[in-house]
């Protein structure tokens, strides 16, 4: 198997090499350049079976190569800028794993590529693979809020949103329980926070509470078509109003 490896900096080319070798553990092949006007000669020469490519080389970035010369393989993109991820699917990317990966998401990378690609035969991509690649970027592309900024006592805190179990209104700002069970407030309104958050995650249950789905760990009936939903570090039940329930169980099943 022939790689090629875009990557300027030392240690990240370094740890590319390792997991390949860990990876595949039979004899394999690579190149390497840190540069576009590199990896330009080493195209014109070579074949290769995929590309792991970074984004920002040395002298500009891999898609001013890429549009340059025509690439006949996949390539598995390696890099710490998720705003490029766009423009990383309209070439020949198969994957974007982003910076500091771990050794899990590295295999998972080539685990993908070897699926799609029957070890390298890139004619099999059909267009349903495309489509898929497309709604998954769609998705993952989406600029959701990330963290809140809280204010404490002692300073400053961020806290992630995939921490977040349920945020509720609290006059003119709100709280958010973490799954830990620790509250913080943040200086917003219930509506304006719903409007930053991914829409598959987070539900609006009723007028004062929202729930992340990633923390229910049950959901029981109650009287009036409601229902009692237990969450990982909230001690009570939030439930759902009437009129949300019939919305809330199709969301549930997306």
């Amino acid at each position: 198997m022939n790689i090629l490896i875009l990557e300027d900096e030392i240690p990240a080319q370094q740890k590319l090499e390792k997991y390949l070798l860990e990876y595949f553990e039979d004899e394999i092949y690579y190149d390497w350049a840190r540069s576009i006007s590199e990896g330009k000669k080493l195209l014109s020469e070579n074949k290769y079976d995929f590309i792991l490519s970074d984004i920002q080389l040395l002298d500009g970035i891999s898609f001013d190569l890429f549009d340059e010369i025509t690439i006949n393989c996949p390539i598995i993109f390696c890099s710490a800028h998720d705003d490029y991820l766009f423009k990383a699917f309209n070439t020949n990317g198969i994957a974007y794993i982003l910076k500091p990966y771990s050794k899990a998401d590295f295999n998972k990378a080539i685990e993908k590529y070897q699926s799609l690609f029957n070890q390298g035969n890139y004619n099999k991509l059909n267009s349903d693979t495309i489509s898929n690649l497309k709604s998954a970027l769609q998705e993952e592309n989406t600029s959701y809020k990330k963290r809140f900024v809280i204010k404490k006592t002692k300073g400053i805190q961020l806290l992630n949103v995939t921490d977040i179990s349920l945020i509720e209104a609290s006059g003119d700002f709100c709280i958010a329980t973490d799954s830990s069970g620790k509250r913080h407030t943040i200086s917003q309104t219930l509506g304006n926070i719903f409007q930053q958050l991914n829409p598959a995650k987070f539900f609006k249950i009723n007028r004062s509470e929202i729930i992340n789905i990633d923390f229910i760990n049950n959901i029981e009936s109650h009287f009036k078509n409601r229902l009692l939903i237990t969450l990982q570090g909230v001690k009570e039940k939030p439930m759902t109003s009437t009129s949300i329930t019939s919305e809330f169980r199709k969301w549930l099943e997306q």
